[in-house]
């Protein structure tokens, strides 16, 4: 008897089942595939690893910019994708380090529920006091003519192209569809992306996403905004926009980015009771499902498919097995597009502010102000977007686009999870020069 068993060894996944068991928990983690999940395999890693090649070969040609002569740069792209096998053996390791540390048992493949203290594995019983499903998300499939051509891939296949491809169709410019642009079009590739909405990157605050696209599309890329894909066939992709006038782009590769969809076939929830729907179980603010002894946490909740929402969702559930309350909170969760710029936000946009009914104080400021930025960002922009309650002065959200953005935002969601204020950051010294100061300085300027 475990007292925990984990259905799921991605980011959700394992965090919990090390956290368990370093808190003298026994654990077992149920795994079919791999160590880490998609996001160490086949998505957020891999991905960086590709965009950080592309933001070196970025900074090789606009080297003269900062008095550096260099030649022609090009791309080995067999030595990128070995670069990034490397780094994902390096990290797989280091969680299987971590977990063999923590004393959790590691169960190689497909879990199903047999009873609310029962997983399944390759028809062996396990019996836990607790369970919990982390068994994640995959890409979303839509319901358009032609989208299983062989042509069409999934932000999973795309990882494995073996050469760079002449030309590149996106669907969808959500932050895979735009960080997939932006790494193919800095290598050379044509790009063209359709999107369904007006507007790029929907979870963004709208003014800033409204920067992020004109910087894209200043650097070569192809957005078709508001248009609807119909139909793909061998030759082209058909797609209509918002005044019904029919579009045709051609792409050697396409790549369906439409988002994804929680895995919750054939793991039992029917044979349990446990309570979901189309976007994912149903759990409360502690990751309890309808169903005692049984929590979820990460994508197949569908509550924010985000990995380091999922690591947190885990621990909480662990917390709670043990006795100690803890709540998950959503108010401050950071989310990051890791494009060039990168576009990072936290809390509320302007947009929902609005539809909420909230009154709120704003101020938007240059990256420029920043004396480092200036001096690492040649004829480049970026910006920092605050937003306050025009009551309290409470932060709200902070919204920033400009390189370094990734990196900033964790004090910005400091800030709204701990409830801090305008006056509470004025008596915070930050550290000179860097970007940061540019936070600091749009929070100052609200009156």
């Amino acid at each position: 008897m475990y007292d925990l068993i984990v259905m799921g060894a991605g980011p959700g996944g394992y965090e919990a089942a090390a956290y368990a068991g370093k808190m003298g928990m026994k654990v077992a983690l149920i795994e079919k595939k791999y160590i880490g999940g998609v996001c160490l395999n086949e998505g957020c890693i891999p991905t960086k690893t590709m965009i950080h090649s592309a933001n070196v070969l970025q900074s090789l040609s606009e080297a003269e910019n900062y008095g550096i002569k260099t030649t022609r740069p090009e791309i080995d792209y067999n030595k990128i994708q070995n670069r990034k096998k490397e780094v994902i053996s390096i990290l797989t390791k280091g969680v299987e380090n971590k977990l063999k540390r923590s004393g959790v048992e590691i169960i190689w493949g497909k879990g199903c529920l047999k009873a609310k203290d029962t997983v399944s594995v390759n028809n062996k019983d396990y019996k836990a006091k607790n369970i919990l499903i982390a068994t994640g998300s995959r890409p979303f499939i839509p319901s358009i003519e032609g989208i299983n051509s062989k042509r069409v891939m999934d932000s999973e296949a795309i990882l494995s192209l073996k050469e760079i491809p002449e030309s590149l169709v996106i669907i969808g410019a959500g932050a895979i569809g735009l960080e997939f642009a932006y790494f193919f079009n800095t290598a050379g590739t044509k790009v063209k992306v359709i999107e369904m909405l007006s507007d790029i990157a929907a979870q963004m605050d709208k003014e800033i996403s409204s920067y992020l696209l004109k910087s894209l599309e200043s650097q070569g890329i192809d957005f078709s905004l508001g248009s609807k894909v119909r139909k793909i066939d061998d030759k082209e992709i058909t797609y209509v926009n918002e005044n019904g006038k029919t579009g045709v782009a051609k792409g050697e590769v396409i790549l369906n980015a439409t988002g994804r969809k929680p895995n919750l076939e054939d793991i039992g929830l029917d044979e349990v009771g446990v309570f979901y729907d189309s976007s994912g179980i149903k759990t409360d603010q502690r990751g309890k499902t309808n169903v005692y002894g049984i929590w979820a946490c990460g994508d197949v909740t569908g509550r924010c498919l985000l990995a380091h929402a999922a690591t947190r969702e885990g621990i909480v559930a662990v917390n709670n097995m043990l006795g100690k309350r803890d709540t998950m909170r959503y108010r401050a969760i950071p989310n990051v597009i890791y494009t060039s710029p990168e576009v990072a936000s936290v809390g509320m946009t302007e947009e929902i502010l609005k539809q909420e009914g909230i009154g709120y104080k704003k101020n938007m400021v240059s990256l420029n102000v920043s004396g480092r930025f200036v001096a690492e960002n040649e004829k480049k922009e970026g910006y920092v977007k605050v937003l306050t309650g025009d009551r309290y002065n409470e932060i709200l959200g902070i919204h920033i686009i400009g390189n370094s953005a990734s990196e900033m935002i964790y004090g910005a969601a400091t800030f709204i999870e701990m409830e801090m204020t305008i006056n509470d950051v004025m008596e915070i010294v930050f550290p000179h020069p860097t970007v940061s100061e540019a936070i600091k300085e749009a929070i100052c300027q609200i009156k």
